[in-house]
């Protein structure tokens, strides 16, 4: 199912990928795969421990994203929940657990290496979002390269200028690049007025490049999006060079600024945190990843459909070093 899912391209569209912001359409929704009956039998048949529930509060200048549990509730209900809540629901892993998918994303991503000389999409994976008419997604980068295929529902994505420290600054990507905060970032409101701004219609892809600060909210209907994401030489010796510069500030006192990905200086400093990992497996300190904790449990009978659970210790935003990383 080559080059067909790929609607109108332009040889522009190609081009753009991972270098720039691009809108282009698919043909994802004629493939049957993303009907109510087919997202039931995915939630049905996904491994529960790669099928994320959250939710996200309603005040969007509150950071309130929340991990719950599935709590027994079928697919068929899970989906009408979600429809009907104020949930988001994140099935990982697409490509080892859901074969038939797996064989239309392999040839999506196919067709844009055979388009585009410069694209190598290795270290595949891929998501399947499904979320409620108002949920919303808040401002954060991801680590590898994203590509949000969007197939049901209305969405609206704000992306921020990439590569632009005002943004996401150096001690933020060098904390969500060693994996030491999850990838939700500081944000201001006042951002808005540089971001590029897009209304996502069914079948429509945007993405942008890697590590690009951005947020998502949906406007109107059952929202169902194909979150792929890959990484190649380059886009792995990104994330290397932030990991390194946190490296030398935090352990030698030496505030390294350039995030260049080219050069001697760049190959230099992903090897030096190949090597920090290699020394923290072997002596038994790799550095713990964060996980968001359990919050709350879907209920089909509570408002927008689930329940906060009592927890000793509630996580806040601090939790990630927001107050210091806004100092910084």
């Amino acid at each position: 199912m080559p080059d067909s899912l790929l609607s109108d391209w332009q040889p522009e569209d190609f081009e753009t990928l991972e270098r720039g912001v691009l809108v282009a359409n698919h043909r994802l929704a004629e493939t049957g795969l993303f009907t109510d009956d087919a997202l039931a039998t995915i939630l049905d048949s996904h491994p529960a421990e790669h099928l994320s529930i959250n939710t996200m509060g309603k005040r969007k200048d509150r950071f309130d994203w929340r991990e719950g549990t599935r709590n027994g509730v079928p697919g068929d209900e899970l989906v009408q929940m979600v429809r009907e809540g104020h949930l988001w629901i994140n099935c990982r892993q697409l490509l080892q657990h859901q074969p038939t998918h797996a064989e239309v994303i392999h040839s999506l991503f196919d067709a844009l290496q055979s388009n585009a000389s410069h694209f190598r999409a290795e270290n595949r994976t891929a998501n399947l979002l499904i979320s409620s008419p108002h949920a919303w997604v808040p401002y954060h980068v991801d680590m590898p390269v994203n590509m949000l295929w969007h197939i049901r529902g209305r969405k609206r994505a704000w992306v921020y200028p990439h590569f632009d420290k005002r943004f996401a600054s150096a001690f933020v990507l060098e904390k969500v690049c060693s994996g030491e905060w999850s990838e939700e970032v500081p944000y201001d409101s006042e951002w808005d007025k540089y971001a590029l701004v897009f209304d996502a219609e069914p079948g429509q892809l945007i993405t942008w490049p890697q590590l690009a600060p951005h947020r998502v909210e949906n406007l109107e209907g059952l929202n169902v999006s194909l979150s792929t994401e890959h990484k190649n030489a380059r886009a792995r010796r990104r994330l290397n060079v932030h990991t390194a510069n946190g490296i030398l500030r935090q352990r030698f006192g030496f505030p390294c600024k350039s995030i260049e990905v080219d050069g001697f200086s760049a190959h230099a400093k992903q090897l030096l945190a190949r090597l920090d990992r290699r020394i923290g497996k072997l002596v038994g300190k790799e550095k713990e990843q964060w996980v968001y904790p359990i919050t709350f449990e879907l209920d089909r009978t509570a408002p927008d459909g689930f329940r906060l659970l009592k927890t000793e210790n509630e996580t806040e935003l601090t939790a990630h070093g927001v107050e210091e990383a806004v100092e910084s």
